[in-house]
């Protein structure tokens, strides 16, 4: 009677302990080894994008920049072309 209730019990206990054990070498191998990789996955995803916006910034300076050359060059031509009307007037003159 009693004796057998106990040892039913304890062999319940000893089943529930073993799954639990089981459980959580799951959880501390496989669920701690996932987050780790998501982690370690989310750091790179955050430093390529860090990588393309510093990319993007430097390709639109150097845009930037060769335009104002561009501008700055057009600029000077018109000066002289403007220039040289003049000075043909002056010699003219």
């Amino acid at each position: 009677g009693a004796q057998d209730a106990l040892q039913v019990i304890d062999a319940a206990i000893e089943q529930v302990s073993a799954e639990r054990a089981e459980l959580g070498a799951f959880q501390s191998n496989v669920l701690e080894s996932t987050l780790s990789n998501l982690r370690i996955a989310h750091e790179n995803l955050s430093a390529a994008e860090s990588t393309l916006r510093d990319t993007d910034m430097a390709a639109e300076m150097a845009s930037f920049t060769k335009h104002q050359i561009l501008q700055s060059a057009s600029i000077s031509m018109l000066a002289q072309a403007n220039q040289q009307p003049q000075a043909i007037l002056a010699l003219l003159g």
